[in-house]
């Protein structure tokens, strides 16, 4: 069958024309333009209530959430020789401190109930993640959590929020921020030097098993000068191979309420910053209570001016809610 043909005057092939053009437009619309960029930084959900902080594809950090747990907790903390710098448990007494979980968020005495061992009658129950966030510079989590009493009462209501930062030669600061509201009446954190972030370093930078150093922001160094002494950080540093020395710093915000924070800080490889060491302190239920700490990631035994530098851009980092003022 032939095609008839069909003449086209010079206005209906401008038309044809004008109808093709419209169509090569919406095709090149409807056309990805390119991949996005890939954050270098990430936050993986991962099975098994586990959430792993990425750089390049390679694990920094894994926060643990899982509902059998006495209390969420962050493990391994990889230093830039990609070996972690924490562990579980005590090297030389893991059953009565099996508490001891790498990095964590605890309190001894929260109206009366301990949160801290895990032989105490209080838990701290992961409720849910509100969001992961990657970034090129950082990636973070917010999640959810209850400290509840073993019949089942819920003291303090929590927002926690976990952000790894990038550095340069694979360093990096992780940052923990926290929102505690008292569910239904004023809610009291006990006098007491545990709580609320502990640390629990790998057994060859401790100063009795590995030779490691302690060092505070005022000076002083090992457990003898350090303990339960005020500080804006104490820096715990040692081998993590026969031929790298690495650390963690922890940080205090000058945002606490009590900063500079005591540090309760030990020669057999753990420190912890003490919120209320010096006294107890109340959450009324129309008054959260907002905290911030730091953990430097270091290659090396650091200078304190390198560190202190680390510390003042930490400080600079505000919490939500926080006063707008600057560190002394």
């Amino acid at each position: 069958m032939r095609t008839p043909n069909i003449p086209i005057d010079r206005n209906g092939f401008a038309y044809l024309l004008l109808l093709l053009l419209i169509a090569v437009s919406l095709s090149a619309a409807e056309m990805p333009s390119g991949p996005k960029q890939v954050p270098r930084m990430q936050v993986i959900p991962m099975p098994y209530h586990q959430a792993s902080f990425q750089r390049d594809g390679v694990e920094l950090s894994r926060y643990h959430f899982g509902p059998g747990l006495h209390r969420p907790f962050l493990f391994p903390v990889a230093g830039p020789s990609g070996r972690s710098l924490t562990r579980m448990g005590h090297p030389h007494d893991p059953q009565s401190h099996s508490h001891h979980n790498s990095v964590w968020i605890s309190h001894h005495d929260i109206d009366g109930t301990n949160f801290w061992s895990d032989s105490g009658k209080g838990r701290i129950r992961h409720k849910r993640i509100v969001n992961y966030e990657d970034a090129d510079k950082q990636a973070y989590l917010v999640a959810e959590n209850e400290w509840v009493r073993d019949d089942g009462k819920v003291l303090l209501l929590e927002t926690r929020r976990v952000t790894a930062l990038g550095l340069p030669d694979s360093e990096w600061l992780l940052t923990v921020d926290m929102q505690f509201k008292a569910k239904d009446r004023t809610i009291t954190l006990g006098k007491t030097p545990f709580g609320m972030i502990g640390v629990r370093m790998v057994k060859t930078i401790g100063v009795n098993d590995g030779g490691g150093t302690i060092r505070n922001s005022e000076g002083a160094v090992n457990e003898k000068e350090v303990f339960w002494k005020r500080a804006k950080w104490v820096d715990y540093s040692g081998a993590i191979t026969n031929d790298k020395l690495e650390g963690i710093t922890l940080f205090d915000h000058p945002d606490n309420p009590n900063f500079p924070s005591h540090f309760h800080v030990r020669n057999d490889g753990w420190m912890g910053a003490s919120l209320t060491f010096d006294g107890p302190r109340e959450i009324q239920p129309d008054k959260p209570l907002r905290l911030r700490y730091g953990l430097y990631i270091h290659s090396d035994m650091k200078t304190a001016e390198t560190i202190e530098a680390r510390w003042k851009q930490f400080a600079e980092i505000r919490p939500a809610g926080a006063k707008d003022r600057k560190p002394d």
